[in-house]
């Protein structure tokens, strides 16, 4: 890749905000964010909800991940400078400060602290903890072949979040939401693995760990496959125990869809419909989910 490559899912311009938009891939926070309003929509089948709570879990998701994308820019700018495939982000370029980049990921973690304690008590409590972890995983790539476990766990915080935001509460089956992080940690995980495939031999001589460092190529993608096959069964058990019916049951059938197709792109050896298997349908497949399960509590 020619270092004039732009990555997918950026945007181009140079004003300042173009270029924080660029540095925390914003659209990418289309990928969990329906999954955070799929627990506002769970919560909502035992209790009221507000459009204040609604846009302060928008808030408050939006800003975590900025913090986290932030983070993990300024930790792993050594790597992306020396990376053919990331040395034109902000801070290899120079198109952002390292200070800037600390600046906005600062603000975003007190807006994240004021949108989480403004929810509830719970939610206080918890917003700290959620930020060391979603922040942790930029360092877990140092000490362990699975930082994308590490990394669906962080997204999978989103539905949680919103179910809690909500309720105030923990679930009732308490295993309501230990299946939805199942379900959301392994989507995450799947993916994130695809991510990783073109890297391989750069983190390898970077010392950087990864499951495809570890496995290969080939068992990397599989192990990604067994993961995907873990998250359709938790989705639907999902759906069963929160009480939605057959908009959602029709919505994980489609999902699962989603997921063979995008298997059906990337194989062994050929990587070259990767950006379409990562950045489009991981993108149509949480909204999928979301809208399925909105069209439930609707009709």
């Amino acid at each position: 890749m020619s270092t004039a490559t732009r990555e997918g899912q950026t945007f181009e311009g140079t004003s300042l905000w173009v270029r924080y938009v660029n540095f925390v891939k914003l659209p990418h926070t289309l990928f969990a964010l329906p999954f955070a309003l799929l627990g506002v929509l769970a919560a909502s089948l035992e209790a009221p909800i507000e459009w204040r709570v609604v846009v302060r879990v928008v808030v408050a998701f939006s800003a975590a991940r900025w913090v986290a994308m932030g983070f993990n820019r300024i930790v792993d700018r050594r790597f992306d400078a020396e990376n053919p495939r990331t040395r034109n982000r902000e801070l290899p370029t120079g198109a952002l400060t390292v200070g800037q980049a600390w600046a906005s990921v600062l603000v975003a973690a007190a807006i994240f602290l004021w949108a989480a304690g403004s929810l509830n008590r719970l939610c206080l409590w918890l917003s700290p903890l959620a930020l060391a972890w979603v922040m942790g995983y930029s360092v877990s790539k140092r000490f362990t072949w699975w930082p994308h476990l590490w990394l669906g766990m962080g997204l999978a915080i989103a539905p949680v979040g919103g179910y809690l935001a909500v309720t105030g509460r923990w679930s009732d089956p308490w295993w309501l939401l230990i299946v939805i992080t199942v379900a959301v940690a392994t989507w995450v995980a799947g993916f994130d693995m695809f991510y990783a495939l073109p890297d391989e031999a750069f983190d390898r001589g970077a010392g950087l760990k990864s499951a495809v460092v570890r496995l290969g190529e080939r068992r990397a993608i599989l192990v990604a496959k067994l993961l995907h096959g873990i998250t359709v069964p938790a989705l639907a058990l999902f759906g069963w125990a929160a009480g939605f019916g057959g908009w959602y049951a029709a919505g994980v059938v489609v999902a699962g869809g989603i997921l063979i197709y995008e298997h059906h792109l990337v194989r062994p050896g050929d990587l070259s419909r990767l950006d379409a298997a990562f950045f489009t349908m991981n993108g149509v497949m949480s909204v999928t989910v979301f809208l399925f399960a909105l069209a439930d509590r609707v009709f």
